[in-house]
């Protein structure tokens, strides 16, 4: 193409070029090439890859294990939690049945998941040297932790690499030579039970992510990033790239009316059935009860929630998508709540029992991280709340709740934030040296909201 900048294409080559139609297949495929082609042949110890949600990037991480072993180069992959891990096995061991592939776990009575057991390539154990010789060896960073003596892997992948603690990566450094890290840069950030002040702004601050000290240090290592979400349906891809990754936007593998909700039965007028009508029809929807200061587990925000589910189930959902030629109903194991503390959860639990619901996932943020549902229904963290602090108005946070979905989310949340937000703006100390997350939380939340309220639906239970 005259006037095409080669050098520009090659930095991103899950871009098209200008003129050209964007096919998310082609630029997920150069993406995944050139990814391949770093961590193959290239001369640098690292590569960094950046994965907006849903984007492959454990099929991406099953891939690139499999060539590295195909090549004759057996490796270590390290995961930060064992259903993380038992999951990549599992992968692996459905991707390629004769790949010997091992999990090295801890000595907890029933350490790994039983699926493991019906792979006949898969060999578990807690002693390293009862999985010498296997191609690929996946654990815990934690377990690996405490490998010692053991001539380094010439290669290692990182799953999960920007909810790995540096910390934690410098103890198991040693253990390779060079490594493949991948993860999400909007996800939530490392979890820590120790204030970590005192070393804000230093390179090797063992709070800050692995891949953030990786590249202190190493500022010249490759980087990329995938550029489609195969999760995101294109109702909901324009809005979390804008409001959480505006330095690495990425788009929807899908286009509108490639997925559709629908229900059996009509609406009765209430409002989660009109809350349900508009998420199916746009993608999202508001339930906004009266505006209120409540207790964190507050009893109508959480009814609200829990009645939302109900009728959902209650109205035969169906979704199509590309997955399937025939609507598929929406059962309650493809339904999620997400909430931002543990009581909330629990409350949420309780009343959907008593409503005779059971199956439907309800947890925290940080636990449905990584998780895929048809519809999520969200309790918006800063609902009813006197106060905006850094633990609600964490980017992260909001970015895992509004990102789960394939089909539609709704946000239940009482009317008032914008003005919460308003009256709490961003009190955070500036630190030198601290990589400002971009937008914080404050800004991030204000974009939601905006989007959010023209999908709003008013509800006075």
């Amino acid at each position: 193409m005259i006037g095409a900048d080669p050098a520009a294409a090659a930095a991103h080559p899950g871009r098209a070029r200008a003129g050209e139609p964007f096919d998310p297949s082609a630029a997920a495929a150069r993406a995944t090439e050139a990814i391949l082609r770093d961590t193959l042949h290239g001369a640098d110890r690292g590569v960094v890859v950046d994965s907006p949600p849903g984007a492959g990037k454990s099929t991406l991480v099953v891939r690139a294990a499999r060539e590295l072993a195909a090549a004759g180069r057996p490796l270590m992959v390290v995961a930060q939690t064992n259903a993380q891990v038992d999951d990549l096995v599992d992968r692996l061991a459905t991707a390629d049945p004769d790949l010997p592939v091992g999990r090295l776990h801890s000595s907890d009575p029933h350490p790994y998941d039983p699926v493991l057991d019906g792979h006949a390539s898969v060999r578990a154990s807690a002693k390293i040297a009862d999985l010498a010789g296997l191609d690929i060896v996946v654990s815990t960073a934690a377990k690996w932790a405490h490998i010692r003596h053991l001539e380094p892997w010439r290669h290692a992948i990182v799953d999960e690499a920007y909810q790995m603690r540096s910390d934690a990566l410098l103890a198991v450094a040693g253990l390779f030579e060079r490594a493949l890290f991948v993860g999400d840069p909007g996800q939530l950030d490392p979890f820590s039970v120790v204030g970590a002040d005192q070393w804000a702004g230093l390179s090797y601050d063992p709070s800050a992510s692995a891949v953030t000290t990786l590249l202190a240090h190493n500022p010249r290592l490759p980087q990329h990033r995938l550029p489609v979400s195969w999760r995101l349906p294109a109702s909901a891809a324009p809005l979390v790239s804008d409001a959480f990754y505006p330095y690495t936007p990425f788009r929807s593998g899908t286009g509108h009316g490639d997925r559709r909700l629908s229900f059996g039965v009509t609406s009765d007028g209430s409002g989660p059935d009109r809350v349900l009508d508009e998420a199916a029809a746009s993608g999202w929807g508001l339930l906004e009860l009266p505006a209120r200061r409540t207790p964190r587990t507050d009893p109508e925000a959480v009814a609200a929630v829990a009645h939302v589910v109900r009728r959902l189930l209650d109205r035969g959902a169906v979704a199509v998508s590309e997955r399937s030629d025939e609507p598929l109903p929406v059962a309650a194991d493809r339904i999620a709540v997400g909430t931002a503390h543990r009581d909330q959860a629990a409350a949420v639990r309780a009343a959907l029992t008593g409503l005779g619901v059971s199956g439907v996932t309800v947890d925290t943020a940080n636990r449905l991280q990584g998780r895929e549902f048809e519809v999520t229904v969200v309790l918006h963290p800063l609902s009813g709340r006197p106060d905006a602090t850094a633990f609600h108005l964490e980017t992260g946070r909001l970015c895992v709740l509004a990102s789960r979905h394939r089909q539609a989310c709704v946000v239940v949340c009482r009317a008032g934030v914008a003005e919460l937000l308003d009256e709490h703006p961003s009190t955070e100390p500036v630190q030198l040296g601290v990589t400002v997350k971009f937008p914080d939380g404050w800004e991030a939340n204000h974009a939601v909201l905006a989007h959010l309220a023209e999908h709003r639906v008013t509800w006075r239970p």
